[in-house]
Order: C-alpha cells, then structure tokens, then sequence
C-alpha cells in the first residue's frame, strides 16, 4: 500500500514538473531572433538599462510573490529594486515610486483591477511601465509602455488554477538579461554579496591563505636532499606539503606529508639520503594569484589533493592553500 502511494505521488510530482518545463520551454521557443516576442524583450532591457531609477515590481497575489523574488533578483544583479503591492500603492506606497523608475507589473489575466488602476496612475504620472501578463490584447497589455507575451499556458496545477513557473522565468530571464547588458561581472556580485557562501566563493584566494611564503613558509631548492629539506621545515605548526623551487625561485615541485611516509615505508632511513628532486611530483598543478575561494574548491575537489601551490605571474610561489583553510570557511565539508 505504502509502495503505491509512493509511486503514485512520485509520478504526480514528475508531472507537474515536465509541465511546467513544456511551459517555459514554449516560451523559450517563440523568443527567437528578431520575432515580435524577442523584441519585446529588448524593449524591456532598453528601458530598465537607459533609466537611472529602481526597477519597482508589483503583482497580487501570487504574482505578487513572484514579483517580490525578482525585485530580490534585480538587486541582487546590481539593479536596484524594491516590491509595491498596487493596493498599498494608492494608500500612500505611490511615494515609494520616482519619475524615472521602471516599474514592472505582473498578472497573467492581465485583468486585474488593483493592477491597472496602479498602472492608470502610472500612466498619467509619465512613469514608464512593463507588463507581463498572458497576451498583447490583455488590458494590462494596453496600458503598458512595453509588454511581454507569456502565451497560453496550461498550468502544472491538475486545476489549471494555481500559478506556477512561467512568469517567473520570463522575469528571471529580463533581470538576467539587463545584468548583461549592463556587463554585471563577479567582481560586481562579489560587492553586492559579500556574505554567505556565495560572497566567499568570490573572495581572492590570497585572503585565504593561511600559509604564506616569506611569512610562515618556506621554499625547499631543488638542488636540497630530503632531510635537509624536512630540516628547513622548523618545529611547531606548518604546513602539509613542501614546495620545491628551481633556481629562478619558480615552482617545480611538491612534496606532501603523505609523499614522505610512503617513501619512508618503502625505503627506510635511506630515503631522506635522497635528493628531493627525485621524490617530489614534479611541475603540480597550481593557482594563479589572481584565483578566487571557489577556483581552489574546484580544483582541490577534481585532483583529490589536501594542498595546492598558489604562484604569480612569474610561476613563483606565494602560498599555499590547504584543504582545512577550505574547512574552516566553511566552502567544503570535513
């Protein structure tokens, strides 16, 4: 009984999902070069990126939800933004709107009554007005300065009834597309963001570094036997791997803990007699200097290393980042 119920409520929400995928899916279709639809979208990028205001969002009821997640979209892609609710708006919220904003209006029916009486005073008020609703000949559609068709859609809901993924895709993929325009870059995101995960995925790996060259870290020469090199390591804390140098200074090898207790276990006392340069892994992967947090999670995710040589533009080593700086920014798991 329990394995029917399963498999039933599992093929429902299969459904409802490749539903709502064929939905935008035949929006995505009609958005080809130079067609009527496409072209209403670039009007719309037009006007938001030749304002110098907000992008003030407003909808009702689900829309309006939709509309708050994309003003929190906008903004978070550099646009400024905020949500007015159009009943709120005619209460006193008109003062949160200024002449050169952009205000994008959302309502599938594009009928609905709070919407268009904001959308009239927008009008007489000179404020330019994006709609997006079900089709051009809506009343919303009308009154808009520009409008986008999301066409018929059969919602995912079994009721046809329910809101679902369409207009925020379509608003997902205005916002997106007017932080190109604008050129928005990850340094640009990295401002706007610089908390949580994705704030720190974007942070320079030279801020990660806890193990730095001339400061806690030393280079090993090439030319330097094993126990000489272990010798060089000091007491106390250091790092997991030694980086070897050629004698330019250049990165040309690596020699991890790992490395060391392999060989000891293999050739006794007599491997730290060896020269490093035959035991170390010769030219390692690295970093650039100019990497980010997220380029070393990467990388250290695809080799499967603990550590990895940071180097400048010389090829020369600054650093070294291991997996526990990782850790505690809390980018990777232990």
């Amino acid at each position: 009984m329990i394995e029917k119920k399963v498999t039933d409520e599992a093929a429902f929400i299969s459904d409802v999902l490749r539903s709502e995928a064929e939905a935008i899916t035949r929006l995505a279709t009609r958005i080809s070069p130079n067609s009527p639809d496409s072209l209403d979208f670039v009007k719309a990028i037009d006007l938001i990126t030749s304002s110098d205001g907000h992008v003030v969002v407003s909808g009702m009821g689900k829309s309006g939800l939709i509309g708050s997640k994309l003003s929190a979209t906008f903004a978070s892609l550099g646009q400024p933004s905020h949500f007015v609710h159009p009943a709120e708006a005619v209460h006193g919220d008109l003062g949160r709107i200024r002449s050169n904003d952009v205000v994008l209006l959302l309502s599938y029916s594009g009928e609905t009554d709070e919407l268009l009486n904001f959308a009239a005073i927008l009008k007489a008020d000179g404020v330019e007005r994006i709609a997006i609703s079900k089709s051009n000949n809506t009343s919303l559609a009308k009154i808009a300065s520009v409008h986008i068709s999301l066409g018929d859609i059969e919602e995912a809901c079994p009721l046809n009834l329910a809101p679902t993924a369409t207009m925020l895709a379509a608003g997902d993929a205005l916002a997106l597309a007017v932080a190109r325009r604008k050129n928005f870059q990850a340094d640009d995101f990295h401002k706007i963001h610089p908390g949580g995960m994705l704030g720190i995925g974007l942070r320079p790996v030279s801020e990660a570094l806890r193990f730095q060259v001339g400061k806690n870290l030393t280079c090993v020469p090439i030319s330097a036997t094993m126990k000489s090199a272990l010798h060089s390591c000091g007491e106390g804390r250091r790092a997991g791997a030694l980086m070897v140098v050629d004698t330019h200074g250049r990165l040309a090898g690596i020699l991890t803990d790992g490395d060391v207790r392999r060989l000891i276990n293999q050739h006794g006392a007599e491997a730290l007699e060896k020269p490093i340069a035959e035991c170390m892994t010769k030219h390692p992967r690295c970093l650039p200097a100019q990497s980010l947090v997220r380029d070393a999670v990467r990388m250290i995710r695809e080799l499967r290393v603990d550590e990895l040589p940071v180097v400048d533009t010389d090829g020369k080593p600054i650093g070294l980042i291991d997996i526990q700086d990782l850790i505690a920014l809390k980018v990777v798991r232990d």
